[in-house]
C-alpha cells in the first residue's frame, strides 16, 4: 500500500512539474488544482447547504443597484476576454479546422487571455449569491450549481496542461454568449420599465444551446482529423459540450415548452365551463355535465359537503334540484 501510494505521489508531481505548460508554472493559483477543487466544492455547499440556512430568518436583499452594476461589470468584461481570444489568434491566425497549442508571442498572449478566462468563472459565483441574497431560491437549481461549480476545474486543466490551441475555441465562444447574456440580466435589473421590452429570455437559453453544439461539433471533428492537439482536452470539452446541451434543453423545455402546454390545457378547461374555486378546487359550471351529482338530498363528489340533505360547497347550497346562494 505505502509503494502504491508512493508511486502516485511520484506520477503527480511529475504530472505537475513536467508535463504541464512550463509558461503559466508560476501564475497564481497553476500551481496545484487543490485550490480551485476547494473554491468549486465551498462553492456548492455554501450555495445548496448553508446559505439557504442563513437567509432563512432573513428578508431579501434589494440589489437592484448592486446587480445593475454587477452585470455591467461581467458585460465588460466578457467583451475584453472577446476581444483579446479574437487578436490572440482566432480572428486572423488559427485554424478552425486544427489549431495546436501556439507557443509563439502571440501565444503568451492567448495563455494570459485564458487565465483571465479561468478568473471569470470564479466572478460568476456572484450569479448565485446575489440570487441567494435575493430568496430566489428557484434560480439556484442543480443545473446552475452544477454549470458553474464545475467550469473553474475544466478551465484550470486547460490552462495548467495546454492554454493555447484548438480547445481555447469554445471559451472565446462561451465569453460572446456571456455579453449577450450579462446585458440582458442589466436589462432586467433596471425594472419594469425596462422589463417589458425583455421578450427575448427564452431565445437566450436557445441561444446558449446552439453555443454548446458549436463547441462540440468543433471539438469532435478531431476525431476524423489528424491535429497536433492532446485529444484528451478534446473530448473533455466536447463532452462538457454535450452535458450542458443536456440540461439547457431540460431547462428550456421545462420552462416553456411544458409551461406554454399547461397554459393551454387550463384555457381548454376554461372554454369547457370549469369554473376555479379558490385557487385549487375546480367544479363544473353546469350540473347537468356532471354525472355524479345528485339533488334532493344527494351528494356532490370533488369535495363538495352535505348537511341535513342540502349540499353546500364554497356558500352555495343544492336542494329541490336548484342552486341558490347562501345568506
Amino acid at each position: 500500500m505505502a509503494h502504491l501510494l508512493t508511486d502516485l505521489y511520484d506520477w503527480y508531481n511529475d504530472l505537475m512539474d513536467n508535463r504541464s505548460d512550463s509558461r503559466v508554472k508560476d501564475w497564481p493559483m497553476m500551481q496545484s488544482p487543490i485550490p480551485t477543487l476547494l473554491l468549486c466544492m465551498s462553492y456548492a455547499f455554501f450555495c445548496k447547504s448553508l446559505a439557504p440556512r442563513l437567509m432563512k430568518n432573513r428578508k431579501p436583499f434589494d440589489l437592484r443597484k448592486t446587480l445593475v452594476v454587477y452585470n455591467l461589470f461581467q458585460t465588460v468584461f466578457s467583451a475584453w476576454i472577446f476581444y483579446e481570444y479574437l487578436q490572440s489568434g482566432w480572428l486572423r491566425d488559427y485554424s478552425y479546422r486544427c489549431q495546436p497549442v501556439d507557443y509563439s508571442p502571440k501565444g503568451f498572449r492567448m495563455a494570459e487571455t485564458c487565465w483571465w478566462y479561468y478568473i471569470s468563472k470564479f466572478t460568476e459565483f456572484f450569479d448565485t449569491f446575489f440570487f441567494i441574497l435575493r430568496k430566489k431560491y428557484q434560480h439556484v437549481s442543480t443545473l446552475h450549481v452544477i454549470h458553474h461549480g464545475v467550469m473553474p476545474f475544466s478551465v484550470w486543466m486547460g490552462m495548467k496542461f495546454a492554454p493555447g490551441g484548438h480547445s481555447t475555441f469554445f471559451a472565446m465562444l462561451n465569453a460572446f454568449v456571456h455579453i449577450v447574456m450579462y446585458f440582458y440580466y442589466m436589462l432586467a435589473a433596471m425594472g419594469p420599465q425596462v422589463q417589458k421590452y425583455l421578450w427575448w429570455k427564452r431565445y437566450l437559453t436557445a441561444f446558449q444551446m446552439v453555443q454548446f453544439v458549436a463547441i462540440f461539433t468543433h471539438q469532435f471533428q478531431l476525431l476524423w482529423t489528424e491535429c497536433d492537439y492532446p485529444k484528451g482536452f478534446m473530448v473533455w470539452i466536447g463532452l462538457h459540450g454535450i452535458m450542458f446541451l443536456f440540461l439547457f434543453s431540460d431547462f428550456y423545455k421545462q420552462s416553456y415548452i411544458n409551461k406554454k402546454e399547461k397554459v393551454r390545457a387550463l384555457k381548454k378547461e376554461s372554454e369547457n365551463g370549469k369554473l376555479y374555486l379558490n385557487g385549487d378546487s375546480k367544479i363544473h359550471s353546469s350540473l347537468s355535465n356532471h354525472q355524479e351529482e345528485h339533488l334532493n338530498g344527494g351528494t356532490y363528489l370533488n369535495g363538495h359537503i352535505e348537511k341535513n340533505g342540502q349540499i353546500i360547497t364554497n356558500g352555495i347550497n343544492a336542494t329541490n334540484g336548484s342552486i341558490r346562494s347562501r345568506k
